[in-house]
């Protein structure tokens, strides 16, 4: 029997990597399709749908997506243009703003959620069973942990 190839560190991250953008573009292409938005605006919309009163700091946004201050601040544009989101100067802080999901955005959201949630029981459960997934997750919650 040949011996099974050591899988490092970096084999696991490749393929994490690898994995994890593959199922993204085709999310992205699923929701583009279906709702009109993102797997990026998804992400934005999802976060705001979550938080208190349906609204976050912008500097919390920024720092929970994988994008920079200033990137974050031309997507936030551009979904407040579209109408799923608008800005509101921060009472306690005449420097920040908070992001706010609107009414469309709600309902847009609603519709998106979903469609996704269909798409990554297709996609990413139904190849993996309960134990699987269970360590996946448990996996995944190691490293997020072990990283702050």
């Amino acid at each position: 029997m040949p011996e099974k190839k050591k899988i490092t560190a970096i084999d696991s991250w490749g393929q994490a990597l690898t994995t994890v953008s593959r199922l993204l573009r085709k999310f992205d292409t699923t929701l583009q399709e279906s709702v009109g938005i993102s797997a990026v605006w998804y992400d934005v919309l999802l976060r705001l749908s979550y938080a208190p009163n349906r609204r976050m700091r912008m500097q919390n946004l920024s720092e929970s997506l994988i994008l920079t201050r200033s990137g974050a601040t031309r997507l936030v544009d551009r979904i407040e243009k579209a109408g799923l989101i608008c800005r509101e100067a921060a009472a306690e802080d005449r420097r920040g703003y908070y992001a706010i999901l609107t009414d469309e955005g709600r309902a847009v959201m609603r519709r998106a959620k979903k469609i996704h949630g269909d798409d990554i029981l297709a996609s990413f459960g139904s190849h993996l069973d309960s134990d699987e997934q269970r360590l996946v997750y448990e996996l995944m919650r190691k490293v997020a942990d072990g990283n702050g």
